[in-house]
Protein backbone atom coordinates (compact mmCIF):
# COMPACT_ATOMS: atom_id res chain seq x y z
CA UNK A 1 0.00 0.00 0.00
CA UNK A 2 3.12 1.82 1.04
CA UNK A 3 4.08 1.28 -2.81
CA UNK A 4 0.91 2.42 -4.35
CA UNK A 5 1.15 5.45 -2.34
CA UNK A 6 4.53 6.45 -3.40
CA UNK A 7 3.43 5.85 -7.34
CA UNK A 8 0.14 7.89 -6.96
CA UNK A 9 1.33 10.84 -5.15
CA UNK A 10 1.27 14.42 -6.43
CA UNK A 11 4.72 14.24 -6.30
CA UNK A 12 5.22 11.14 -8.06
CA UNK A 13 2.83 12.36 -10.81
CA UNK A 14 4.64 15.24 -11.15
CA UNK A 15 7.98 13.75 -11.80
CA UNK A 16 5.89 11.03 -14.73
CA UNK A 17 4.13 13.50 -16.38
CA UNK A 18 7.11 15.73 -16.62
CA UNK A 19 9.71 12.19 -17.89
CA UNK A 20 6.41 11.49 -20.38
CA UNK A 21 6.54 14.86 -21.84
CA UNK A 22 10.31 14.55 -22.43
CA UNK A 23 9.84 11.26 -24.41
CA UNK A 24 7.28 12.81 -26.62
CA UNK A 25 3.66 11.71 -24.81
CA UNK A 26 2.23 14.73 -24.64
CA UNK A 27 -1.24 13.58 -23.65
CA UNK A 28 -0.44 10.99 -21.26
CA UNK A 29 2.24 13.56 -19.42
CA UNK A 30 -0.60 16.22 -19.15
CA UNK A 31 -2.90 13.76 -17.01
CA UNK A 32 -0.40 13.03 -14.78
CA UNK A 33 0.85 16.95 -14.17
CA UNK A 34 -2.94 18.10 -13.67
CA UNK A 35 -3.75 15.03 -11.45
CA UNK A 36 -0.50 16.84 -9.67
CA UNK A 37 -1.83 20.42 -10.35
CA UNK A 38 -5.20 19.30 -8.64
CA UNK A 39 -3.35 19.04 -5.43
CA UNK A 40 -2.06 22.24 -5.53
CA UNK A 41 1.87 21.28 -6.58
CA UNK A 42 2.87 24.85 -7.73
CA UNK A 43 4.88 23.49 -10.32
CA UNK A 44 2.77 21.25 -11.92
CA UNK A 45 0.28 24.06 -11.86
CA UNK A 46 2.42 25.81 -13.59
CA UNK A 47 3.66 23.23 -16.66
CA UNK A 48 -0.12 22.36 -16.65
CA UNK A 49 -0.34 25.88 -17.97
CA UNK A 50 2.23 25.97 -20.00
CA UNK A 51 0.80 23.29 -22.13
CA UNK A 52 -2.62 24.43 -22.22
CA UNK A 53 -0.55 27.82 -23.88
CA UNK A 54 1.49 25.79 -25.95
CA UNK A 55 -1.20 22.80 -27.05
CA UNK A 56 1.14 20.74 -25.71
CA UNK A 57 -1.05 17.44 -24.78
CA UNK A 58 -4.66 18.97 -24.63
CA UNK A 59 -6.13 21.58 -27.19
CA UNK A 60 -4.79 25.42 -26.90
CA UNK A 61 -6.54 27.58 -24.15
CA UNK A 62 -5.25 31.08 -23.30
CA UNK A 63 -8.07 31.83 -20.45
CA UNK A 64 -6.98 28.03 -18.53
CA UNK A 65 -3.03 28.05 -19.19
CA UNK A 66 -3.21 31.87 -18.01
CA UNK A 67 -5.27 31.02 -15.23
CA UNK A 68 -3.26 27.65 -13.87
CA UNK A 69 0.26 29.73 -14.60
CA UNK A 70 -1.46 32.56 -12.00
CA UNK A 71 -2.16 29.84 -9.45
CA UNK A 72 1.60 28.84 -9.36
CA UNK A 73 2.98 32.21 -8.93
CA UNK A 74 0.49 33.13 -6.41
CA UNK A 75 2.01 30.39 -4.51
CA UNK A 76 6.01 31.84 -4.87
CA UNK A 77 6.53 29.51 -7.87
CA UNK A 78 9.32 31.63 -9.81
CA UNK A 79 9.09 30.25 -13.20
CA UNK A 80 5.52 30.66 -12.76
CA UNK A 81 6.05 34.69 -11.95
CA UNK A 82 8.33 35.56 -14.46
CA UNK A 83 6.04 33.70 -17.43
CA UNK A 84 2.84 35.68 -15.78
CA UNK A 85 4.40 38.87 -15.90
CA UNK A 86 4.92 38.46 -19.50
CA UNK A 87 1.77 37.13 -20.33
CA UNK A 88 0.81 40.32 -18.99
CA UNK A 89 3.21 42.50 -21.10
CA UNK A 90 1.30 40.26 -24.29
CA UNK A 91 -2.22 41.33 -22.80
CA UNK A 92 -2.81 38.05 -21.71
CA UNK A 93 -2.81 38.73 -17.62
CA UNK A 94 -5.24 37.57 -15.50
CA UNK A 95 -7.56 39.60 -16.69
CA UNK A 96 -7.75 38.69 -19.75
CA UNK A 97 -8.57 35.41 -18.46
CA UNK A 98 -11.30 36.23 -16.35
CA UNK A 99 -13.03 37.48 -19.66
CA UNK A 100 -12.28 41.52 -18.90
CA UNK A 101 -11.25 44.56 -20.78
CA UNK A 102 -7.97 43.30 -21.50
CA UNK A 103 -9.03 40.23 -23.28
CA UNK A 104 -10.19 42.57 -26.50
CA UNK A 105 -8.40 42.58 -29.90
CA UNK A 106 -6.43 45.46 -29.79
CA UNK A 107 -2.75 45.24 -30.51
CA UNK A 108 -0.17 46.54 -27.50
CA UNK A 109 3.40 46.40 -27.19
CA UNK A 110 5.63 43.52 -26.21
CA UNK A 111 9.12 42.80 -25.23
CA UNK A 112 11.88 43.54 -27.71
CA UNK A 113 9.40 43.93 -30.49
CA UNK A 114 6.55 40.57 -29.86
CA UNK A 115 3.18 40.41 -31.08
CA UNK A 116 -0.01 41.27 -28.45
CA UNK A 117 -3.28 40.38 -28.61
CA UNK A 118 -4.78 42.84 -26.51
CA UNK A 119 -3.80 46.28 -24.74
CA UNK A 120 -0.61 45.41 -22.86
CA UNK A 121 -1.05 45.07 -18.59
CA UNK A 122 2.13 46.92 -17.16
CA UNK A 123 1.04 47.44 -13.65
CA UNK A 124 0.85 43.48 -13.22
CA UNK A 125 3.69 42.81 -15.32
CA UNK A 126 5.90 45.37 -12.93
CA UNK A 127 4.23 43.45 -10.22
CA UNK A 128 5.21 39.69 -10.93
CA UNK A 129 8.25 40.20 -12.67
CA UNK A 130 9.67 42.32 -9.68
CA UNK A 131 8.60 39.28 -7.31
CA UNK A 132 10.56 37.19 -10.11
CA UNK A 133 13.53 39.46 -10.19
CA UNK A 134 14.15 39.73 -6.44
CA UNK A 135 14.05 35.98 -5.84
CA UNK A 136 16.94 35.71 -8.74
CA UNK A 137 14.68 35.05 -12.71
CA UNK A 138 16.86 36.31 -14.74
CA UNK A 139 13.71 36.27 -17.44
CA UNK A 140 11.95 37.82 -14.31
CA UNK A 141 14.69 40.34 -14.86
CA UNK A 142 14.91 40.96 -18.35
CA UNK A 143 10.80 41.79 -18.23
CA UNK A 144 11.42 43.94 -15.20
CA UNK A 145 14.35 45.98 -16.87
CA UNK A 146 12.22 46.67 -20.18
CA UNK A 147 9.05 47.82 -18.25
CA UNK A 148 11.35 50.53 -16.02
CA UNK A 149 13.51 51.67 -19.24
CA UNK A 150 10.52 51.25 -22.16
CA UNK A 151 7.08 51.40 -20.49
CA UNK A 152 5.04 53.87 -19.27
CA UNK A 153 6.12 57.06 -18.12
CA UNK A 154 4.38 56.29 -14.37
CA UNK A 155 6.40 52.93 -13.89
CA UNK A 156 9.82 54.14 -15.93
CA UNK A 157 13.12 54.35 -13.59
CA UNK A 158 15.86 53.86 -16.12
CA UNK A 159 18.61 53.70 -13.53
CA UNK A 160 17.09 50.23 -11.87
CA UNK A 161 15.88 49.12 -14.95
CA UNK A 162 19.91 49.31 -16.22
CA UNK A 163 20.70 47.48 -13.06
CA UNK A 164 18.02 44.75 -13.50
CA UNK A 165 18.99 44.23 -17.24
CA UNK A 166 22.74 44.03 -16.31
CA UNK A 167 21.69 40.92 -13.87
CA UNK A 168 19.64 39.31 -16.26
CA UNK A 169 22.82 39.60 -18.90
CA UNK A 170 24.76 38.00 -16.24
CA UNK A 171 22.52 35.31 -15.48
CA UNK A 172 22.36 33.96 -19.15
CA UNK A 173 19.01 35.52 -20.49
CA UNK A 174 19.33 36.34 -23.85
CA UNK A 175 16.36 38.56 -23.46
CA UNK A 176 18.29 40.29 -20.54
CA UNK A 177 21.48 40.18 -22.65
CA UNK A 178 20.05 42.19 -25.79
CA UNK A 179 18.91 44.66 -23.06
CA UNK A 180 21.75 45.14 -21.87
CA UNK A 181 23.04 45.52 -25.07
CA UNK A 182 20.93 48.29 -25.72
CA UNK A 183 21.57 50.18 -22.86
CA UNK A 184 25.42 49.82 -23.75
CA UNK A 185 24.75 51.12 -26.80
CA UNK A 186 23.50 54.79 -25.66
CA UNK A 187 27.27 55.52 -25.54
CA UNK A 188 29.92 53.56 -26.93
CA UNK A 189 32.78 56.25 -26.94
CA UNK A 190 34.71 53.57 -24.76
CA UNK A 191 36.27 50.68 -26.32
CA UNK A 192 35.66 48.29 -23.62
CA UNK A 193 31.68 49.55 -23.63
CA UNK A 194 31.61 48.85 -27.12
CA UNK A 195 33.25 45.07 -26.73
CA UNK A 196 30.63 44.03 -23.80
CA UNK A 197 27.84 45.63 -26.38
CA UNK A 198 28.59 42.95 -29.11
CA UNK A 199 29.43 40.57 -26.45
CA UNK A 200 26.09 40.63 -24.79
CA UNK A 201 24.37 41.09 -28.58
CA UNK A 202 26.30 38.04 -29.77
CA UNK A 203 25.28 35.69 -27.12
CA UNK A 204 21.66 36.74 -27.00
CA UNK A 205 21.97 36.24 -30.97
CA UNK A 206 23.53 32.67 -30.84
CA UNK A 207 20.69 31.49 -28.26
CA UNK A 208 18.33 32.39 -30.82
CA UNK A 209 16.81 35.67 -30.17
CA UNK A 210 14.80 37.43 -33.19
CA UNK A 211 15.30 40.56 -33.16
CA UNK A 212 19.25 40.04 -31.50
CA UNK A 213 19.80 38.32 -34.55
CA UNK A 214 18.42 41.12 -36.61
CA UNK A 215 20.75 43.68 -34.51
CA UNK A 216 23.68 41.55 -34.70
CA UNK A 217 23.46 40.78 -38.48
CA UNK A 218 23.25 44.67 -39.25
CA UNK A 219 26.67 44.94 -36.89
CA UNK A 220 28.43 42.60 -39.56
CA UNK A 221 26.91 43.56 -42.35
CA UNK A 222 28.07 47.57 -41.85
CA UNK A 223 31.49 46.57 -39.83
CA UNK A 224 30.53 47.88 -36.52
CA UNK A 225 33.23 47.24 -34.39
CA UNK A 226 33.74 43.79 -36.41
CA UNK A 227 34.94 42.93 -39.45
CA UNK A 228 32.26 43.18 -42.12
CA UNK A 229 30.86 39.93 -43.21
CA UNK A 230 27.87 39.58 -45.27
CA UNK A 231 27.55 36.20 -45.51
CA UNK A 232 27.43 35.70 -41.44
CA UNK A 233 24.59 39.19 -41.45
CA UNK A 234 22.66 37.57 -44.48
CA UNK A 235 22.50 34.17 -42.21
CA UNK A 236 21.50 35.88 -39.40
CA UNK A 237 18.83 37.96 -41.00
CA UNK A 238 17.56 34.18 -42.42
CA UNK A 239 17.52 33.09 -39.05
CA UNK A 240 15.09 36.36 -37.25
CA UNK A 241 13.21 35.91 -40.56
CA UNK A 242 12.29 32.48 -40.10
CA UNK A 243 11.47 33.20 -36.51
CA UNK A 244 9.04 36.39 -37.89
CA UNK A 245 11.07 39.30 -37.45
CA UNK A 246 9.68 41.78 -40.49
CA UNK A 247 12.82 43.79 -40.22
CA UNK A 248 15.16 40.64 -40.99
CA UNK A 249 12.12 39.63 -43.39
CA UNK A 250 12.82 42.64 -45.20
CA UNK A 251 16.49 42.55 -45.10
CA UNK A 252 17.19 38.83 -46.21
CA UNK A 253 14.54 39.57 -49.02
CA UNK A 254 16.89 42.37 -50.48
CA UNK A 255 20.07 39.81 -49.76
CA UNK A 256 17.88 37.38 -52.28
CA UNK A 257 16.89 40.35 -54.67
CA UNK A 258 20.38 41.88 -54.86
CA UNK A 259 22.70 38.38 -53.90
CA UNK A 260 24.21 39.76 -50.89
CA UNK A 261 26.23 37.37 -49.06
CA UNK A 262 23.55 34.56 -50.53
CA UNK A 263 22.80 33.31 -54.47
CA UNK A 264 20.44 35.52 -55.96
CA UNK A 265 16.92 34.35 -56.05
CA UNK A 266 14.60 37.03 -57.50
CA UNK A 267 11.12 35.06 -56.74
CA UNK A 268 11.90 33.80 -53.38
CA UNK A 269 13.43 37.79 -52.55
CA UNK A 270 10.34 39.33 -53.63
CA UNK A 271 8.05 36.47 -51.77
CA UNK A 272 9.92 37.82 -48.28
CA UNK A 273 9.87 41.53 -48.80
CA UNK A 274 5.98 40.89 -49.68
CA UNK A 275 5.66 39.08 -46.42
CA UNK A 276 7.64 41.93 -44.24
CA UNK A 277 5.54 44.71 -45.87
CA UNK A 278 2.27 43.06 -44.98
CA UNK A 279 3.25 42.59 -41.22
CA UNK A 280 3.73 46.58 -41.62
CA UNK A 281 7.75 47.10 -42.27
CA UNK A 282 7.30 50.14 -44.34
CA UNK A 283 11.13 50.11 -45.68
CA UNK A 284 9.79 46.32 -47.43
CA UNK A 285 6.94 48.20 -48.83
CA UNK A 286 8.79 50.75 -50.33
CA UNK A 287 11.36 48.11 -51.85
CA UNK A 288 8.33 46.17 -53.13
CA UNK A 289 7.17 49.11 -54.66
CA UNK A 290 10.61 49.80 -56.09
CA UNK A 291 10.42 46.26 -58.21
CA UNK A 292 7.20 46.89 -59.59
CA UNK A 293 7.97 50.25 -60.60
CA UNK A 294 11.37 49.43 -62.20
CA UNK A 295 9.82 46.36 -63.56
CA UNK A 296 12.78 43.64 -64.94
CA UNK A 297 11.90 40.92 -67.38
CA UNK A 298 8.04 42.07 -67.60
CA UNK A 299 6.91 45.61 -68.33
CA UNK A 300 6.63 48.15 -64.89
CA UNK A 301 3.33 47.44 -63.49
CA UNK A 302 2.90 51.22 -61.80
CA UNK A 303 -0.74 50.84 -60.31
CA UNK A 304 0.77 47.50 -58.37
CA UNK A 305 3.74 49.66 -57.11
CA UNK A 306 1.31 52.73 -56.36
CA UNK A 307 -0.17 50.32 -53.68
CA UNK A 308 3.22 49.29 -52.40
CA UNK A 309 4.15 53.09 -52.11
CA UNK A 310 1.16 54.14 -50.47
CA UNK A 311 1.77 51.41 -47.34
CA UNK A 312 4.90 52.83 -47.22
CA UNK A 313 4.28 56.33 -47.39
CA UNK A 314 0.98 56.16 -44.71
CA UNK A 315 3.88 55.19 -42.33
CA UNK A 316 5.83 58.14 -43.57
CA UNK A 317 8.21 56.47 -45.42
CA UNK A 318 10.34 59.32 -47.04
CA UNK A 319 11.00 57.78 -50.29
CA UNK A 320 7.85 56.02 -50.88
CA UNK A 321 5.76 59.29 -50.63
CA UNK A 322 8.36 61.08 -52.83
CA UNK A 323 7.59 57.64 -55.36
CA UNK A 324 3.97 57.70 -55.48
CA UNK A 325 4.08 61.33 -55.13
CA UNK A 326 6.17 61.32 -58.76
CA UNK A 327 3.29 58.93 -60.26
CA UNK A 328 0.44 61.14 -59.12
CA UNK A 329 2.15 63.65 -61.15
CA UNK A 330 2.98 61.52 -64.28
CA UNK A 331 -0.69 59.66 -63.82
CA UNK A 332 1.26 56.59 -64.24
CA UNK A 333 -0.71 53.52 -62.61
CA UNK A 334 -2.58 55.93 -60.59
CA UNK A 335 -4.87 58.90 -61.23
CA UNK A 336 -2.70 61.87 -62.55
CA UNK A 337 -3.66 64.84 -59.59
CA UNK A 338 -1.00 67.52 -59.07
CA UNK A 339 -2.35 68.51 -55.54
CA UNK A 340 -2.31 64.93 -54.29
CA UNK A 341 1.71 64.62 -55.26
CA UNK A 342 2.03 68.25 -53.67
CA UNK A 343 0.67 66.58 -50.72
CA UNK A 344 3.02 63.31 -50.88
CA UNK A 345 6.03 65.87 -51.58
CA UNK A 346 4.92 67.42 -48.32
CA UNK A 347 5.30 64.33 -46.39
CA UNK A 348 8.71 63.62 -47.97
CA UNK A 349 9.69 66.89 -47.49
CA UNK A 350 8.54 66.66 -43.50
CA UNK A 351 10.50 63.66 -43.25
CA UNK A 352 13.44 65.49 -44.42
CA UNK A 353 13.65 64.48 -48.09
CA UNK A 354 15.15 67.82 -49.68
CA UNK A 355 14.53 66.34 -53.26
CA UNK A 356 11.08 66.46 -51.77
CA UNK A 357 11.41 69.90 -51.20
CA UNK A 358 12.18 70.63 -54.67
CA UNK A 359 9.39 68.92 -56.25
CA UNK A 360 6.89 70.52 -53.83
CA UNK A 361 8.41 73.94 -55.02
CA UNK A 362 7.82 73.04 -58.53
CA UNK A 363 4.26 72.19 -57.77
CA UNK A 364 3.98 75.60 -55.94
CA UNK A 365 5.39 77.68 -59.04
CA UNK A 366 2.17 75.91 -61.05
CA UNK A 367 -0.24 77.07 -58.50
CA UNK A 368 -0.89 73.73 -56.81
CA UNK A 369 -0.74 73.39 -52.92
CA UNK A 370 -1.44 75.99 -50.42
CA UNK A 371 -0.07 78.94 -48.93
CA UNK A 372 1.33 77.00 -46.10
CA UNK A 373 3.04 74.87 -48.29
CA UNK A 374 4.53 77.95 -49.63
CA UNK A 375 5.57 79.16 -46.60
CA UNK A 376 7.31 76.15 -45.54
CA UNK A 377 8.91 75.66 -48.25
CA UNK A 378 10.27 79.12 -49.07
CA UNK A 379 11.62 79.42 -45.36
CA UNK A 380 13.19 75.60 -46.02
CA UNK A 381 15.18 77.11 -49.27
CA UNK A 382 16.41 80.40 -47.37
CA UNK A 383 17.80 77.71 -44.48
CA UNK A 384 19.56 75.63 -46.37
CA UNK A 385 20.53 78.35 -48.60
CA UNK A 386 21.58 80.38 -45.96
CA UNK A 387 24.27 77.19 -44.91
CA UNK A 388 25.55 77.71 -48.26
CA UNK A 389 23.31 74.98 -50.18
CA UNK A 390 23.76 76.10 -53.73
CA UNK A 391 20.68 74.23 -55.32
CA UNK A 392 18.18 75.46 -52.00
CA UNK A 393 19.99 78.80 -53.07
CA UNK A 394 18.37 78.57 -56.50
CA UNK A 395 15.29 77.30 -55.65
CA UNK A 396 15.18 80.49 -52.85
CA UNK A 397 15.57 82.59 -55.49
CA UNK A 398 12.90 81.41 -57.79
CA UNK A 399 10.39 81.57 -54.75
CA UNK A 400 11.81 85.49 -54.41
CA UNK A 401 11.63 86.30 -58.40
CA UNK A 402 8.32 84.19 -58.11
CA UNK A 403 6.98 85.11 -54.96
CA UNK A 404 6.09 81.91 -53.85
CA UNK A 405 5.36 81.95 -49.99
CA UNK A 406 7.36 85.51 -49.61
CA UNK A 407 6.50 89.20 -51.65
CA UNK A 408 8.12 89.23 -54.61
CA UNK A 409 11.50 90.58 -54.86
CA UNK A 410 13.44 90.77 -58.13
CA UNK A 411 16.66 92.13 -57.00
CA UNK A 412 17.28 89.80 -53.75
CA UNK A 413 16.04 86.98 -56.24
CA UNK A 414 19.03 88.05 -58.47
CA UNK A 415 21.38 87.99 -56.13
CA UNK A 416 20.29 84.35 -54.76
CA UNK A 417 20.42 83.26 -58.96
CA UNK A 418 23.76 84.76 -59.10
CA UNK A 419 25.40 83.16 -56.34
CA UNK A 420 24.03 79.64 -57.53
CA UNK A 421 24.86 79.90 -61.07
CA UNK A 422 28.51 78.94 -59.40
CA UNK A 423 27.44 75.78 -59.99
CA UNK A 424 23.56 75.02 -60.95
CA UNK A 425 22.78 74.82 -64.50
CA UNK A 426 19.44 75.81 -64.41
CA UNK A 427 20.37 78.74 -62.04
CA UNK A 428 22.38 80.08 -64.91
CA UNK A 429 19.28 79.94 -66.96
CA UNK A 430 17.19 81.93 -65.14
CA UNK A 431 20.33 84.23 -63.87
CA UNK A 432 20.57 84.90 -67.53
CA UNK A 433 17.29 85.20 -68.30
CA UNK A 434 17.00 87.84 -65.55
CA UNK A 435 19.86 89.89 -67.26
CA UNK A 436 18.19 89.69 -70.70
CA UNK A 437 15.09 91.49 -68.96
CA UNK A 438 16.83 93.40 -66.60
CA UNK A 439 14.52 92.12 -63.89
CA UNK A 440 16.20 92.78 -60.50
CA UNK A 441 19.12 93.78 -62.15
CA UNK A 442 20.39 96.46 -64.97
CA UNK A 443 19.47 94.97 -68.19
CA UNK A 444 22.48 93.56 -69.90
CA UNK A 445 21.97 90.80 -73.40
CA UNK A 446 25.58 90.03 -73.58
CA UNK A 447 25.82 88.95 -70.15
CA UNK A 448 22.75 87.06 -70.36
CA UNK A 449 23.45 85.45 -73.50
CA UNK A 450 27.27 84.17 -71.68
CA UNK A 451 24.86 82.63 -68.30
CA UNK A 452 22.03 81.15 -70.90
CA UNK A 453 25.07 79.49 -73.26
CA UNK A 454 26.17 78.08 -70.54
CA UNK A 455 23.52 75.89 -69.39
CA UNK A 456 22.33 75.18 -73.24
CA UNK A 457 26.23 73.73 -73.22
CA UNK A 458 25.76 71.19 -70.51
CA UNK A 459 22.04 70.01 -72.41
CA UNK A 460 19.38 72.12 -70.60
CA UNK A 461 16.46 71.84 -73.33
CA UNK A 462 15.02 75.61 -72.07
CA UNK A 463 18.43 77.26 -72.33
CA UNK A 464 19.27 76.12 -75.88
CA UNK A 465 15.82 77.36 -76.94
CA UNK A 466 16.12 80.54 -75.39
CA UNK A 467 20.02 80.84 -76.91
CA UNK A 468 18.79 79.60 -80.46
CA UNK A 469 16.45 82.26 -80.47
CA UNK A 470 18.86 84.85 -79.08
CA UNK A 471 21.07 83.71 -81.76
CA UNK A 472 18.25 83.83 -84.42
CA UNK A 473 17.70 87.92 -83.50
CA UNK A 474 20.97 88.70 -82.93
CA UNK A 475 20.06 89.72 -78.85
CA UNK A 476 23.33 90.38 -76.97
CA UNK A 477 25.45 89.72 -79.53
CA UNK A 478 25.81 88.83 -83.52
CA UNK A 479 23.46 86.74 -85.24
CA UNK A 480 24.28 83.14 -86.21
CA UNK A 481 21.59 81.87 -87.73
CA UNK A 482 22.95 78.30 -88.20
CA UNK A 483 23.80 77.85 -84.54
CA UNK A 484 20.34 78.80 -84.10
CA UNK A 485 19.18 75.85 -85.92
CA UNK A 486 21.39 73.33 -84.41
CA UNK A 487 20.03 74.35 -80.98
CA UNK A 488 16.75 73.86 -82.23
CA UNK A 489 17.61 70.92 -83.48
CA UNK A 490 18.64 69.65 -80.36
CA UNK A 491 15.85 71.02 -77.77
CA UNK A 492 13.36 69.51 -80.87
CA UNK A 493 14.68 66.00 -81.02
CA UNK A 494 14.63 65.72 -77.08
CA UNK A 495 10.63 66.76 -77.36
CA UNK A 496 10.97 70.48 -77.19
CA UNK A 497 7.47 71.17 -79.07
CA UNK A 498 8.69 75.21 -79.48
CA UNK A 499 11.63 73.75 -80.66
CA UNK A 500 10.29 71.49 -83.38
CA UNK A 501 7.82 74.50 -84.68
CA UNK A 502 11.51 76.73 -84.76
CA UNK A 503 13.16 74.51 -86.89
CA UNK A 504 10.13 74.10 -89.39
CA UNK A 505 10.04 77.71 -89.60
CA UNK A 506 13.79 78.16 -90.36
CA UNK A 507 13.67 75.29 -92.85
CA UNK A 508 11.18 76.53 -94.35
CA UNK A 509 12.59 79.47 -95.86
CA UNK A 510 13.99 83.33 -94.94
CA UNK A 511 16.60 82.52 -92.86
CA UNK A 512 20.20 82.00 -93.82
CA UNK A 513 20.21 78.61 -93.43
CA UNK A 514 19.25 75.94 -96.51
CA UNK A 515 15.69 75.44 -97.22
CA UNK A 516 13.61 72.22 -96.59
CA UNK A 517 10.34 72.03 -97.29
CA UNK A 518 9.74 68.65 -97.18
CA UNK A 519 11.72 68.39 -93.74
CA UNK A 520 9.96 71.74 -92.71
CA UNK A 521 6.65 69.70 -93.00
CA UNK A 522 7.71 66.89 -90.89
CA UNK A 523 8.62 69.18 -88.09
CA UNK A 524 5.50 71.57 -88.18
CA UNK A 525 3.39 67.85 -88.31
CA UNK A 526 5.22 66.72 -85.17
CA UNK A 527 4.71 70.49 -83.19
CA UNK A 528 1.21 70.35 -84.55
CA UNK A 529 0.26 66.95 -83.30
CA UNK A 530 1.17 68.45 -79.84
CA UNK A 531 -0.56 70.94 -79.66
CA UNK A 532 1.05 73.83 -81.01
CA UNK A 533 -1.33 76.54 -82.37
CA UNK A 534 1.74 78.65 -84.63
CA UNK A 535 2.79 74.71 -85.93
CA UNK A 536 -0.87 73.91 -86.67
CA UNK A 537 -1.24 77.08 -88.91
CA UNK A 538 1.61 76.32 -90.88
CA UNK A 539 1.20 72.91 -91.46
CA UNK A 540 -2.28 73.79 -93.00
CA UNK A 541 -0.74 76.08 -95.19
CA UNK A 542 1.76 73.23 -96.48
CA UNK A 543 -1.21 70.73 -97.32
CA UNK A 544 -3.67 73.20 -98.68
CA UNK A 545 -0.43 74.95 -101.14
CA UNK A 546 1.29 71.51 -101.78
CA UNK A 547 4.28 73.48 -100.79
CA UNK A 548 6.10 70.19 -99.85
CA UNK A 549 4.89 67.58 -102.77
CA UNK A 550 1.66 66.66 -100.53
CA UNK A 551 -1.58 68.51 -101.15
CA UNK A 552 -4.62 67.75 -98.71
CA UNK A 553 -6.97 70.83 -98.72
CA UNK A 554 -9.18 68.87 -95.73
CA UNK A 555 -6.99 68.08 -93.60
CA UNK A 556 -5.62 71.32 -94.06
CA UNK A 557 -8.80 73.04 -92.98
CA UNK A 558 -8.53 70.42 -89.93
CA UNK A 559 -5.17 71.95 -88.74
CA UNK A 560 -6.13 74.84 -89.61
CA UNK A 561 -9.32 75.22 -87.16
CA UNK A 562 -7.46 73.78 -84.40
CA UNK A 563 -4.99 76.61 -84.75
CA UNK A 564 -7.98 79.45 -85.08
CA UNK A 565 -9.59 77.09 -81.82
CA UNK A 566 -6.72 77.89 -79.60
CA UNK A 567 -7.56 82.01 -80.39
CA UNK A 568 -4.76 82.16 -83.00
CA UNK A 569 -5.96 84.81 -85.01
CA UNK A 570 -3.54 84.87 -87.98
CA UNK A 571 -4.65 81.79 -89.33
CA UNK A 572 -8.45 82.94 -89.36
CA UNK A 573 -7.58 84.55 -92.77
CA UNK A 574 -6.06 81.27 -93.74
CA UNK A 575 -9.02 79.46 -93.14
CA UNK A 576 -11.53 81.73 -94.96
CA UNK A 577 -8.92 81.43 -97.52
CA UNK A 578 -9.81 77.77 -98.19
CA UNK A 579 -9.75 76.56 -100.46
CA UNK A 580 -6.85 78.53 -101.76
CA UNK A 581 -7.63 80.03 -105.78
CA UNK A 582 -5.79 78.19 -108.90
CA UNK A 583 -1.77 79.01 -108.91
CA UNK A 584 -1.98 81.18 -105.66
CA UNK A 585 1.12 80.84 -103.65
CA UNK A 586 1.67 83.13 -101.19
CA UNK A 587 4.91 82.84 -99.04
CA UNK A 588 4.78 79.91 -96.75
CA UNK A 589 7.78 81.93 -94.61
CA UNK A 590 7.85 82.59 -91.03
CA UNK A 591 9.32 85.22 -89.87
CA UNK A 592 11.59 85.50 -87.03
CA UNK A 593 8.76 86.61 -84.59
CA UNK A 594 7.24 83.38 -85.55
CA UNK A 595 10.15 81.53 -85.19
CA UNK A 596 10.40 83.12 -81.87
CA UNK A 597 7.03 81.19 -80.60
CA UNK A 598 9.31 78.56 -79.87
CA UNK A 599 9.10 79.45 -76.44
CA UNK A 600 5.18 79.79 -76.26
Amino acid sequence: MALFDALTSPAAALRRGVRRLEQGDGKRGFVLLTKAARSGVPEAEFRVGRCYLEGVGVPPSRTDGVRWVERAAIKGYVEAQALLATLCLHGMGPAFAAGGSAAGGNAGAGLFGGQVTAEPDYAGAAKWSRRAAEAGSAEGQAVLGFILTSGPEDLRNIDEGDRWYQKSAAGGCPQGQLGYALVLARDTKDPETQTQLLLHLSQAAEKGLATALYLYGMVQERGLGVAQDRASATACYKQAAEKGHRGAQARWGLALMEGQGVEANLVEGESWLRRAALAGDPEAAALVGDIYAKGGPLPPNYAEAAMWFRRAADANHRGAARALGMLHLTGAGVARDQDEAAKLFRVAADAGDGNSHVDLGNLLLRGHGDQQDQIRTRAWFEQAAASGDLIAAFNFGVCLAEGVGVERDDRKAAEWLRRAAAGVVNAQYWYGRMLVEGRGVDADPAEGRIWIAKAAEVGMIEAQVMLGDMLLSGRGGSKDHAAALALFEKAAGQGHVGAMFAVGAMLGGGHDVAWDRLAAQRWFRAAAERGHPYAQMMLGRYLARNLAGEQNVEEARRWTERAVAQGLQDAKADLAALPPSAGQEPSPTADDKSVRAAGD
